[in-house]
């Protein structure tokens, strides 16, 4: 009974520490801020053959945590308009005014960013340099004006920019051929959750590609990109000089996405492309990354 009374003493403070707290970690959308940083990461124990300098990696990953962080911020303050407007998205922090004035959270936003910079400077300049492209790039183009060709996949291969160089202080094919990956990995990943809320977005104002195309049409670019994403994969197999591991799940992953954008077009369900846009995030993703983390240090 005592701590039965304990916690019904604390469910104020608690919920007023909810009110408080909560939205300001809600707006640096963490499950995509964990998932960059793991890649990144990832990049940099590749990078180092799976033995790279301890120091080096926990600052590189302490540097992707803030900037992507921060970066995300930055972004859902520059679209909190138009997520009020998504049914997807309208319970956000900022469009649902948990954060109000949406101002509030630029100190925190950007004192993230600025913390991520400097000690990117640290590390190298080159992950100074691709830091303050990639931040420029995520704020300056925006959901309404643009698609995700350059710019989301300069952005999208920051993270593996930053944790690979920071290692390796160098850059090369491998490097390369991980943001080959990460370049057709993004509309693969962005296109198929347009198309599952095809509605959601063209009522808000978002007509370009893939919304300008009825969905039966939209829906062919899936498994094109499937098919090229597996190609890529592969071809990172052999210029990585990978092994078994990574070879392995990157075929299990790339046949599991070929086969399911390839059952979209016999369905003709854009609501179907949901389940792909889960599937290429961190089941796809995350896991190809970690094999390669775990190739390399384990072969």
């Amino acid at each position: 009974m005592v701590s039965c009374n304990i916690d019904d003493r604390k469910r104020p403070s608690d919920s007023r520490w909810s009110r408080g707290i909560f939205p300001y970690i809600r707006v640096l959308k963490p499950r995509e801020t964990i998932l960059l940083t793991f890649i990144g990461v990832c990049a940099g124990v590749v990078a180092g053959a799976g033995q790279p300098d301890v120091k080096t990696l926990l600052l590189a990953t302490l540097a992707l945590l803030l900037g992507n962080g921060g970066t995300n911020g930055l972004t859902n303050y520059i679209d909190r308009n138009l997520d009020a407007r998504l049914e997807r998205v309208k319970h956000r922090p900022l469009p649902s005014k948990q954060i109000d004035p949406p101002w509030k959270m630029l100190p925190w936003a950007i004192g993230l960013i600025v913390a991520g910079m400097v000690i990117a400077w640290f590390l190298h300049w080159m992950c100074f340099t691709f830091a303050v492209a990639g931040v420029i790039v995520a704020i300056t183009f925006r959901k309404r004006v643009t698609c995700v060709f350059p710019q989301g996949a300069l952005a999208g291969c920051a993270p593996i920019f930053i944790g690979y160089v920071a290692i390796s202080k160098s850059v090369d094919l491998t490097l390369l051929f991980l943001c080959l990956l990460i370049v057709i990995w993004i509309p693969l990943h962005v296109w198929s959750l347009m198309i599952s809320h095809r509605d959601d977005y063209r009522q808000a104002g978002i007509t370009y590609f893939p919304m300008s195309m009825e969905i039966k049409d939209s829906i062919k670019t899936l498994p094109i990109l499937a098919m090229l994403l597996f190609a890529a994969s592969i071809a990172l197999y052999y210029e990585g000089d990978f092994d078994l591991i990574y070879l392995v799940t990157a075929c299990i992953m790339g046949i599991l996405t070929i086969l399911s954008t390839s059952r979209l077009i016999y369905r003709k369900l854009s609501g179907e492309s949901w389940k792909i846009y889960k599937l290429t995030a961190f089941p796809y993703l995350g896991i190809l990354f970690l094999a390669m983390a775990l190739d390399v240090w384990l072969l």
